[in-house]
């Protein structure tokens, strides 16, 4: 089957590959009818994620037809239309019984955190979903079928980016009437901007350096910042929200724009990667407000800037969103007509086009936000 596969540093390739078999009596193989690039995937392709060997299959935004399950499959059967939530989760330890499915005690050999398809060796070693077929471990706990009155477009986002903005909204606790800031209009951070209006917040603040994702933000009522236009960003936005706003979601994580001394306490392996958007909401929530984090983060960080929180009462909020917990409620809005995500999508392609996928992607070319891929 052909995928895209890690081929080194910044360097993916669409590849012939074996082909995935049931391994387990719960596993099933689907055929992938859409996947697509997450932000967190370039993570992989820059290097930010240990354990990524040579030709591993990329990819944790993914659904399509199962094609063959195993004898203990009994939640989905073959021919159904499934999504697969991007956390691998067994469903039946501690974690996943108390809804933390992402940290999951069973599903990844090689690390305290749950395992994530396409992500590593220090995920799990899970094959990725950029793929013509998929093997899914735990079948009776992550696909949900979809009905067909919908396309792959209207779901694909279940998989990923839909939870986890919808969960960096609750987790943040944003409500009615609050001011609420978030730092990246990527797909993450557009989708979150949906969220908080939709959950009601009176003042939404959205801050990039990207233009054509800026004007994508303002078209849902976002004011807009581009954080290249100030000294201070964060006292800015303190400055105009009168002390600061309520929440604060970071959507951009290690992926951040680095300064000169990032980039050397990176090299010297002091830091996985920018924390300048954590800086920039140390600044701009206002005192007893919440920072979350929902953009990924890897190593340890130098000069983490702890006594900010901590001097202003301001509780940090963090991690890998458990999916399997939104992705009902959310579908059961997507099914209303309540929330539609696909005016993200810019592109759809073929597997085939997917180094050329990744390339736009990674470097904004085309006023890229989303790409979705065809096998």
């Amino acid at each position: 089957m052909k995928a895209i596969v890690y081929e080194g540093m910044k360097k993916v390739k669409v590849k012939e590959v074996e082909e995935p078999r049931i391994q387990k009596s719960d596993d099933i193989i689907v055929k992938v009818t859409s996947t697509a690039i997450c932000g967190s995937d370039l993570h992989l392709i820059h290097g930010m994620v240990p354990n990524m060997p040579q030709g591993f299959i990329l990819g944790h935004e993914t659904m399509g037809i199962v094609e063959e399950s195993g004898k203990d499959v009994y939640k989905v059967k073959k021919g159904d239309r499934v999504v697969i939530p991007f956390p691998v989760s067994c469903g039946h330890c501690w974690y996943c019984e108390h809804d933390l499915w992402s940290q999951c005690d069973n599903s990844n050999p090689n690390g305290e955190g749950g395992g994530i398809f396409g992500y590593s060796n220090t995920f799990g070693g899970y094959d990725g979903g950029q793929a013509q077929y998929l093997r899914v471990p735990y079948a009776n706990v992550g696909p949900l079928v979809i009905s067909e009155e919908l396309t792959d477009e209207q779901a694909l986002f279940l998989t990923d980016i839909l939870p986890t903005s919808y969960w960096g909204v609750e987790n943040s606790g944003v409500k009615n009437g609050d001011t609420v800031v978030v730092l990246g209009c990527g797909p993450v951070g557009l989708l979150t901007i949906k969220w908080a209006a939709f959950t009601g917040a009176k003042r939404i603040i959205a801050v990039d350096y990207i233009g054509y994702r800026l004007e994508h933000a303002k078209k849902y009522g976002a004011e807009i910042v581009n954080f290249e236009q100030y000294d201070n960003t964060g006292e800015y936005i303190k400055e105009i929200t009168h002390g600061g706003a309520d929440v604060v979601i970071d959507c951009v994580g290690m992926d951040g724009k680095m300064t000169t001394f990032e980039l050397i306490e990176t090299v010297l392996k002091l830091q996985g990667g920018s924390k300048s958007a954590i800086e920039l909401a140390a600044q701009a929530v206002r005192k007893g407000g919440t920072v979350a984090l929902v953009g990924v983060y890897g190593a340890r960080y130098n000069n983490f800037p702890l006594g900010d929180f901590f001097g202003r009462n301001i509780t940090l909020k963090m991690g890998q969103c458990p999916a399997h917990a939104y992705i009902e409620r959310i579908y059961k809005l997507i099914k209303e007509r309540k929330f539609d995500a696909t005016d993200i999508i810019t592109h759809k392609l073929s597997l085939d086009k997917g180094e050329h996928a990744y390339e736009i992607f990674d470097k904004k070319q085309d006023n890229c936000i989303k790409v979705i891929l065809k096998p």
